[in-house]
């Protein structure tokens, strides 16, 4: 794996996940926040937290900030400070800018002074919850370009039982069976908790299981299809 040094600007909920996500993958991470509460709270996780402006030139400069591969500029409360940070840190000509923005007039904007890469945390709970009540069998999702996504689901009814052979996925579904997650019953400081194994590339004479979850991609109707029929 390639070493990569990531600033990320904004440690509130979304920047502190990111940063320590980051950081278990191998990064090299700086966390940057005005609030030194909020830097010590990742302080042990990060690769190294201060406490400064980020839309202060001389500050972001002092911590060789051009140097980064990516700066993630995750501030949450004020879009003027995020704003601000942004258009410095292209001023300064920073290799990788990716940006947090909060519905489509911020997203214009961020387009418009040239943030290629933008990621909204509100939109995409607010899918994913939409998507778990509509469908409490999906337990995450994937959306992809032209209607197609990859979905983790828990196993419907009609589906227990039944080899994948059987249930001929591509041809009577449209679907193709990417892999499945097999539950285990593993102890934990003397409690039993279950944790989830992909299985790899799954046999055609694999019996699906009450507690498997099934990966499956194709178009989101042909999902939908797939999970009220067998519901």
């Amino acid at each position: 794996m390639v070493h990569r040094k990531i600033a990320v600007i904004g440690i509130g909920q979304f920047g502190e996940s990111i940063a320590k996500n980051l950081s278990k993958k191998g990064a090299e991470v700086l966390a940057i926040d005005k609030l030194q509460e909020n830097i010590e709270r990742v302080s042990d996780d990060v690769s190294l937290a201060v406490a400064i402006d980020a839309t202060d030139k001389k500050a972001l400069l002092s911590q060789n900030i051009l140097e980064f591969d990516a700066v993630v500029v995750a501030i949450g409360e004020s879009f003027e400070q995020r704003l601000l940070c942004v258009a410095l840190l292209l001023d300064l000509g920073v290799k990788r800018i990716i940006a947090r923005c909060g519905g489509k007039s911020q997203r214009i904007i961020l387009e418009k002074l040239g943030v290629k890469e933008l990621w909204s945390p509100e939109e995409e709970v607010g899918a994913i919850v939409a998507e778990r009540l509509l469908n409490p069998s999906v337990m995450s999702y994937l959306q992809l370009p032209d209607d197609y996504r990859i979905v983790e689901m828990l196993t419907p009814k009609k589906v227990v039982g039944r080899s994948i052979q059987d249930l001929n996925f591509r041809d009577r579904y449209k679907l193709s069976l990417v892999t499945i997650k097999k539950e285990e019953n593993v102890t934990v400081n003397n409690m039993v908790t279950s944790v989830y194994h992909v299985v790899g590339v799954p046999g055609t004479d694999y019996v699906i299981n009450s507690t498997d979850r099934l990966l499956l991609f194709g178009k989101n109707k042909d999902i939908d299809r797939f999970i009220e029929i067998n519901e």
